[in-house]
């Protein structure tokens, strides 16, 4: 089922949580942004996940006109679908630089309309992704988890789509919904956080980023929703989080 995030005038957030069926894969969410006639899918996800997008997109909009593909780093549930994507579509891949030699591995040799002019690779600062009269801005996520990382902020909506941060393991059954306590929800998080983020340094950083943007809400790839007071305790919870490198002992990880 689609969620409206937010809807206003011409300019919609949709969020589609329920697209991975029982245990075929980790839970993940892609979120689609509509300004008029321009749209931005981001972290469309893999294979397991690109017929049911396709289906929910249809409610919305014709997926072989999509505008941009938003993808935050590398991993497959993020951008495991995208031959798919630039062969039915029209679309433009947006990711890192980094990552801007390695997608087209994901991508046939014999297949058409896959070169280099249909991507737009971005510097590590990020940058914008014209919608129109409006945008959607790359913001510096790297090595929270991959080292080539962006969170995705809509200034019009103040949405800040992060990506893997902020992720949380939830059951499939669980409704998509804001969370209302954060310190129940974050023993949903922590594992994660602590394995997958690099280290405390570039957790803070990162706040600090977000805390200068003040969104009004954070929606992870992953899991749950946040805004208000929970937003605002996870903020200052991954703001001072031992994580990856943090963790690293003579023998190993101190899990």
């Amino acid at each position: 089922m689609a969620t409206i995030l937010f809807e206003q005038d011409n300019h919609r957030c949709i969020a589609f949580n329920d697209l991975v069926r029982g245990d075929d894969g980790i839970q993940a969410n892609q979120f689609l942004i509509q300004h008029g006639s321009y749209s931005a899918l981001l972290d469309p996800g893999g294979q397991l996940l690109y017929n049911p997008l396709i289906l929910a997109l249809g409610s919305y909009i014709k997926p072989s006109e999509l505008t941009w593909l938003l993808c935050s780093h590398q991993d497959p549930d993020i951008i495991g679908s995208v031959d798919k994507w630039l062969l039915y579509s029209r679309t433009t891949v947006v990711c890192s630089k980094l990552w801007g030699r390695f997608v087209p591995h994901l991508v046939p040799g014999y297949m058409p309309n896959k070169g280099s002019e249909r991507y737009m690779l971005l510097p590590d600062e990020g940058g914008r992704i014209a919608m129109g009269d409006t945008w959607v801005q790359a913001l510096p996520a790297h090595f929270l988890h991959s080292v080539g990382n962006f969170s995705f902020y809509d200034p019009t909506s103040r949405i800040l789509f992060s990506g893997d941060i902020g992720s949380s393991m939830i059951a499939s059954e669980t409704p998509y919904a804001f969370v209302a306590d954060f310190q129940a929800h974050k023993a949903r998080m922590e594992g994660f956080h602590r394995r997958y983020m690099a280290s405390n340094r570039a957790a803070r950083l990162w706040v600090q980023m977000v805390r200068s943007v003040a969104p009004a809400m954070i929606v992870p790839q992953h899991g749950l929703p946040m805004r208000g007071e929970a937003m605002e305790r996870f903020l200052d919870w991954l703001a001072q989080l031992e994580c990856g490198v943090d963790l690293l002992t003579p023998v190993g990880y101190a899990a």
